[in-house]
Parts: structure tokens; C-alpha cells; sequence
């Protein structure tokens, strides 16, 4: 905030006396020290020159805020749809595969697809190697964009090219297909998820337990959480937690009960949020015994 005003005022020798400051204390900028480049766009000369000046002083600073600097004014920039000053930016200061991802990145929020493309390509000819999260920010978005085929094809290319699909790779497929209510296609993707000893992220397992749940396959949906537990310990906790508090949001309450009940026998601790909310509902519903039971229940773990 304190180098958004200063670039307001245009005080940039008391912006360079900061940042140097806080290269010192190891503290990093974030795009909201530009904001003020927004105000310069209408006149496009000015706006290179504020950003020439901005790209001028982080490099006098060098440090933590330079280097972060320099990477989320490329990122304001993107917002700002100003691709050609991103371009100016790495120009005048280094090529680098995380300000291309920036780059790529926003062009597939505006759903450019052929242009992020181009910009992988562009990447490899000055040496600056794409990497998975380069390429999942295109997947996101072709699929988001209902273009499936194209987003198996570039996992082709990215077979071909050596770039291993990561967690998020798969998790992006997982999604849509769960959304999409194509639970079977979703599955084998897990299958080959984990053949390649990756293991789910929370999220992903959401997606899974969201797909049952909505297209009302709640059997499968319990017996996704019981069996992913057993697999990842890690996933109990929440996966549990998020599968009751689906089933108190549709309004089963007693289904929503006996899963909380079910992970404190585990020794599994519900997520605080959905317990509260079950057990007042409980009340309400002139329940209030298994409303005590699952409040006796809970307290017993919490002391143990």
C-alpha cells in the first residue's frame, strides 16, 4: 500500500529508499504495489514510461522486493491486459519461466488458447523450459472451456515433449469429469494418478465425493471416504467432515449425525463448523438426545 501511494504521487526517491528497505529485511511485493499503473494506461507513452521508471528502481533494489517485484509487476500487467509492457518488463530485465507462466496463465483466463500456445514455443526458443504448471493452466482451461479432446492431446504433447503430468494435472480432469457427472472417466484417471505414485490432493478427493454426492450416488460417496482413508490417512479428517456436512446442507440430518458419529469412533476429529451445525440442528428438530450424545461423543475426543 505504502508503494501504491508513493507511485500515485510519483515520489519515487522515497519508492526506491523503501524498497531497498525492504529488500534488507527480506520482505517481498505483491501486485497490489502497482496498482497505481492502472491511472497511467489512458495515456499509453506515459504508462511505458512509469513502467520503465518502476522497472528502474526495483532493479536498484535488488533484494527479496526486486526480484518479487519485477514478477508480480508483470503479473499487474497481465491483469491490466498489457501484454506488450509484460513483454517491455522481461525485456528489459530477464526472460524467465515464471514470468512466462504469468503470461500464459493470462491469456488462458481470457480463453487465448492458440496465443498460450505460442507462448510455450516461444518460451523454449529463448531457454526458458516450461514446466507442469505451465501446462495446467492451459488444460484448466480447455477444459473449463468444454474442450476435452484438445486438453488429452496437449497431455500427448506433453508426454512426448518429457513433461510428466503432476497431481494438479489430473486433478484438473477429475474435476470436470466429476462435474460433469462422468464418475467412471474420473476414476480412471485416478487409477493412472496413482499407478504414477501421485498421490490425491484433498481437493481432488472433494471432487470425487462432490460428483457421487450430486448425481445422489451417496452410497459411493461413503464408500469413497471409508476406502480413502484406509489408503491416505491424511484424507480422513476432511474427507469425512465434508461428506456430512453434504448431507446436513440437503437436509440429511441423521445421515449427517451417524457420519460425525462414525469418525469419532475412528478417532477421527469433525471439522468444528459442521459438528456445531449438526448438533443445533439436532436441537431444533426436537432431537436434543442425539444432539447430547454427539456433543458427549465429541467432548470424549476432544479430551482424549
Amino acid at each position: 500500500m505504502v508503494i501504491d501511494n508513493l507511485g500515485r504521487v510519483e515520489d519515487y526517491d522515497s519508492m526506491v529508499v523503501l524498497l531497498k528497505d525492504f529488500s534488507r529485511r527480506g520482505i517481498c511485493l505483491s501486485e497490489n504495489a502497482f496498482a497505481f499503473l492502472a491511472d497511467s494506461f489512458s495515456d499509453g507513452c506515459n504508462g511505458r514510461n512509469n513502467v520503465r521508471k518502476i522497472v528502474e528502481l526495483l532493479n536498484k533494489a535488488g533484494g527479496s522486493a526486486g526480484s518479487s517485484g519485477i514478477f508480480y509487476l508483470i503479473k499487474m500487467l497481465c491483469v491490466l491486459r498489457a501484454f506488450d509492457l509484460a513483454v517491455f518488463v522481461m525485456e528489459e530485465t530477464a526472460r524467465r519461466t515464471s514470468y512466462y507462466n504469468v503470461l500464459v496463465w493470462a491469456k488462458c483466463c481470457g480463453s487465448e488458447f492458440q496465443e498460450a500456445r505460442e507462448l510455450i514455443g516461444e518460451m523454449r526458443r529463448f531457454g526458458c523450459y516450461p514446466k507442469s504448471n505451465t501446462y495446467n493452466y492451459l488444460l484448466g482451461s480447455l477444459c473449463k472451456d468444454g474442450r476435452i479432446g484438445e486438453a488429452c492431446n496437449l497431455v500427448e504433447v506433453m508426454n512426448e515433449s518429457g513433461y510428466m503430468p503432476d497431481a494438479i494435472t489430473f486433478e484438473i480432469f477429475i474435476f470436470h469429469a466429476c462435474r460433469d457427472g462422468r464418475l467412471d472417466f474420473a476414476i480412471e484417471f485416478l487409477n493412472q494418478m496413482i499407478s504414477r505414485g501421485l498421490e490425491p490432493r484433498l481437493t481432488t478427493h472433494a471432487a470425487f465425493i462432490k460428483g457421487y454426492f450430486n448425481s445422489n450416488r451417496f452410497q459411493e460417496a461413503y464408500k469413497y471416504v471409508v476406502d480413502m482413508a484406509e489408503k491416505y490417512k491424511y484424507s480422513g479428517n476432511v474427507n469425512y467432515s465434508l461428506l456430512a456436512s453434504l448431507h446436513h446442507k440437503k437436509g440429511k440430518l441423521l445421515d449427517a449425525r451417524d457420519i460425525l458419529v462414525l469418525m469419532i469412533e475412528k478417532g477421527l476429529k469433525p471439522n468444528f463448523p459442521v459438528y456445531v451445525k449438526v448438533s443445533k440442528d439436532l436441537y431444533k428438530a426436537g432431537l436434543s438426545h442425539l444432539a447430547a450424545d454427539l456433543k458427549s461423543r465429541f467432548s470424549k475426543l476432544n479430551s482424549g
